[in-house]
């Protein structure tokens, strides 16, 4: 495995990078780029098919520089001087634990104060520069597509909050016996938890915007996918614990074309440190997995980046509203819950029946979706009788 990109550079040319990179992270990082030139060619799209429109927005010119301006630019400066210019002084945990180091309170805070307050001068410059003693009002035209860099920025902070109270939520236990050691471990992050509350905060600047719940769900759909798709990769070259349950079967004479790992899968050097111990390795990560287990986000990245491209060829076809939706909810919640049964995860006993939450959400999921066509196609038959009469 590559816990970090280095890792990956060096395997695929021997060239050793000592700055890491979370592999995980970056192909999250990946997953929102992706996406954001999906959701754009999506917006511009419907915008030329007129099932939305561009909005006029008020913007008061001349003002100085507002308080929530002031602090908004002050902490990202601080955050900013505090990781960045903390290397200096944690450099060694920063190599052994990145991400660790991002949510921890190690770091500089002269150098934070510092740069945030520079940070907040520079935006009070700056308003101050073209500040009139008389503030004017003016209207500017807006496309949808303009939204693009406040709901990647809206979506990734409130996708963070939801995935990681959903993992806590999950692991209740331990949430109840150290509640501020799991709210703010640099470890547990839920994806269901992350896509719902993204997905209710891109509806929600949408719609506020004047655009169609339906019509924001279907530009989303194919983009979405694909962010999802992309991030299993990240999981599955990271080896990030998200993988599935010990597979004792040999495998079929009918995937004798599939490589053995991709059967069953031991994770050598996985990022978590999981499994016991690999004879003569030195280093961070030296761990194996003692059984070979399904390797799920190889499944997953496989289905849904497949998934994904059926959407995208289908899409100009797909005309009635809610139709797109659909699909992703049939597509993406029954890959879930299917792969569900192969995952390891803490399960729900409810009605005598366990289950995990991924699998409860996967199947609300497929219900949702399921129901959407019977909606849309009764919809569809009722619409056609009153025409021919």
């Amino acid at each position: 495995m590559f816990p970090t990109i280095g890792d990956l550079v060096y395997y695929l040319f021997h060239f050793r990078v000592s700055f890491p990179v979370q592999t995980f992270g970056f192909f999250v990082a990946l997953s929102f780029f992706f996406a954001y030139i999906i959701f754009t060619s999506e917006f511009k799209r419907y915008e030329a098919n007129g099932k939305i429109r561009a909005f006029n927005c008020e913007v008061v010119m001349g003002m100085p520089a507002s308080f929530l301006e002031l602090l908004v630019n002050f902490l990202l400066g601080f955050f900013f001087g505090l990781k960045f210019f903390g290397l200096i002084f944690h450099y060694n945990s920063f190599v052994a634990n990145p991400r660790g180091y991002i949510l921890s309170t190690q770091g500089s805070i002269f150098a934070g104060l510092v740069i945030g307050i520079l940070f907040g001068y520079w935006i009070y410059f700056e308003k101050r520069k073209n500040q009139l003693s008389k503030p004017v009002i003016t209207t500017q035209k807006v496309h949808p597509y303009q939204l693009m860099p406040l709901i990647v920025f809206s979506v990734g902070f409130f996708g963070f909050i939801g995935a990681k109270l959903f993992d806590s939520v999950e692991h209740f236990d331990m949430l109840m016996a150290k509640p501020w050691q799991t709210l703010f471990s640099s470890n547990g992050f839920a994806y269901y938890g992350g896509l719902i509350f993204g997905a209710l905060t891109y509806l929600y600047i949408g719609y506020k915007r004047g655009m169609k719940l339906v019509h924001l769900a279907d530009i989303g759909s194919p983009g979405m996918m694909l962010a999802y798709g992309i991030g299993r990769i990240g999981c599955q070259l990271a080896g990030d614990g998200d993988w599935g349950i010990v597979n004792k079967h040999v495998k079929p004479a009918f995937l004798n074309w599939l490589p053995d790992w991709a059967w069953s899968f031991r994770y050598p050097h996985n990022s978590i440190n999981a499994g016991t111990l690999i004879p003569e390795c030195n280093g961070n990560y030296c761990n194996q997995l003692v059984n070979g287990v399904y390797p799920t986000p190889l499944y997953e990245a496989v289905l849904c980046i497949g998934m994904f491209l059926l959407l995208w060829a289908f899409r100009k076809k797909i005309k009635t509203p809610g139709l797109m939706f659909s699909l992703y909810l049939i597509l993406n919640g029954g890959e879930r819950f299917l792969v569900e049964h192969i995952r390891i995860n803490f399960n729900y006993p409810i009605f005598g029946f366990t289950f995990t939450q991924a699998e409860i959400i996967g199947f609300l999921m497929l219900l949702g979706g399921i129901t959407g066509l019977i909606i849309l196609t009764v919809n569809k038959y009722r619409s056609s009788n009153i025409i021919s009469k």
